[in-house]
């Protein structure tokens, strides 16, 4: 993973649980409603941000001090306008919409900045996989 020493990956860091930014494989589960509209579907959820047709999820890294305090440095949008139709659907069917992508850059740092395809691969599994790290190409 690398980037800077003692960084963190969160998401919406007062909602959920840091993990260590050189974590060999981190999960989170958002809960989200899907509503029909004239483009496709409206994803919403208390960690979907940003407009329809623009909403995105945080991915925030930061560190936390010896009291717990988090600072972030640096943030990403994994922009959710980027899943394909045929995915969206299928994740309307199965109840999952799985985001799988490197937390770093091809330098080494935090990833940021918008997150779309070739840089996180979208899915909609039929059951959620092991929390187990797969090899990203």
């Amino acid at each position: 993973m690398g980037g800077e020493d003692g960084a963190d990956a969160v998401l919406r860091d007062e909602l959920l649980d840091p993990y260590p930014g050189d974590a060999v494989s981190v999960t989170w589960t958002l809960e989200c409603t899907a509503t029909p509209t004239a483009a496709g579907f409206d994803l919403k959820g208390p960690y979907i941000q940003g407009r329809p047709a623009g909403r995105f999820i945080y991915l925030t890294w930061g560190s936390v001090d010896e009291a717990g305090t988090f600072a972030m440095f640096r943030r990403a949008k994994l922009m959710l306008d980027a899943v394909d139709p045929d995915t969206t659907a299928a994740a309307l069917r199965s109840g999952r919409l799985l985001a799988h992508l490197r937390l770093t850059d091809a330098c080494g740092r935090p990833l940021c900045a918008q997150v779309r395809p070739p840089l996180v691969e979208w899915s909609a599994p039929a059951q959620w996989p092991d929390p187990v790290a797969r090899p990203v190409s």
